[in-house]
């Protein structure tokens, strides 16, 4: 069913609520859209205080933060959107606004099209590129910046054989995944594209609700693999707190680029590491996971203010 009817854009033309742009696809009734460049940008809202932004990784969308928003919304304002092109949006590949630089653009001018800044911002695997790309852009809207298996910083590491070799795995998931596409084979490329950043047999282990997430956005796997260039002097920059997350069963490439970082930025403390966890930590152990970020978000909360002063 779709939200947008003509008396919905009018009453938000009157008052100055975000619509969004018409989307071409059913926009589920719980989400709002707010529209970025004539691109109907969905979220969904929960909550009220200071606001935290989360931002999704390859073959997510909004949805993939059902362990967290609920518990964040306890004590603040919380937006799971969905980037560009995935799901509620059926994509088929075909466009070129498809990249790093444009997801972050739509990420900084949601925040400024509803005066939320300065955010927390969260970003997870490519959304962490996403987010590192924000903050190096607009530093302004950012209060804090959590940094979940972030991608973005493989440029810090060294040339070595093992760096290439982490170069290459990304690349071959995602060939596979092109392949198995175009063979019409999604449930194929969901658990080779799962297993091999996970570990075998975890597609397995996934939920209905969490194969559904991936399998709505399997055109998304068009991902040329680019994930920005934020620089050692980029990150030397950053002047707000960073918290940087892995799992215990995560690819080391994200933990070495975490201690990367901190050769650039010694104010950036060394990685939590999420027990019993991988590459979805936020999903294998959401109580650990929600307790590090609560606890970084209560060290750098400010004033608390009553829930109208906050919209």
């Amino acid at each position: 069913m779709m939200r947008l009817t003509m008396a919905a854009l009018a009453l938000g033309v009157l008052f100055g609520v975000p619509t969004g742009a018409r989307a071409q696809w059913a926009i589920p009734d719980d989400v709002k859209t707010v529209s970025v460049g004539g691109y109907p940008l969905a979220y969904r809202e929960t909550g009220s205080g200071e606001p935290i932004v989360l931002v999704h990784g390859s073959l997510g969308d909004y949805r993939i933060w059902y362990a967290q928003a609920p518990s964040y919304s306890k004590d603040y304002r919380v937006l799971s959107l969905s980037l560009r092109h995935y799901y509620p949006e059926r994509w088929n590949g075909v466009g070129d606004d498809f990249s790093i630089a444009q997801h972050a653009a739509d990420v900084a001018a949601l925040i400024q099209q509803l005066n939320l800044g300065p955010v927390h911002l969260l970003g997870h695997s490519r959304g962490g590129a996403v987010v590192l790309t924000v903050a190096k852009e607009h530093p302004e809207l950012i209060k804090t910046l959590i940094l979940e298996d972030a991608s973005g910083m493989e440029g810090l590491l060294p040339e070595t054989p093992e760096t290439k070799a982490m170069a290459g795995e990304v690349k071959g998931l995602v060939a596979r995944l092109r392949v198995n596409l175009a063979a019409g084979d999604k449930e194929k490329a969901g658990q080779e594209f799962t297993d091999g950043l996970n570990g075998p047999g975890t597609w397995a282990k996934r939920s209905a609700l969490q194969k559904e997430i991936l399998l709505d956005n399997l055109g998304t796997g068009v991902d040329s693999g680019e994930r920005g260039h934020i620089t050692c002097a980029d990150i030397a920059k950053f002047s707000f707190p960073i918290l940087t997350l892995t799992g215990e069963r995560s690819p080391k490439r994200y933990l070495e680029g975490f201690a990367a970082a901190r050769t650039c930025n010694p104010s950036i403390p060394a990685a939590i590491v999420i027990p019993n966890a991988a590459h979805a930590m936020n999903r294998d152990n959401p109580d650990a996971f929600n307790a590090a970020v609560l606890a970084f978000l209560a060290q750098h909360r400010g004033p608390l203010q009553p829930a109208s002063a906050t919209r």
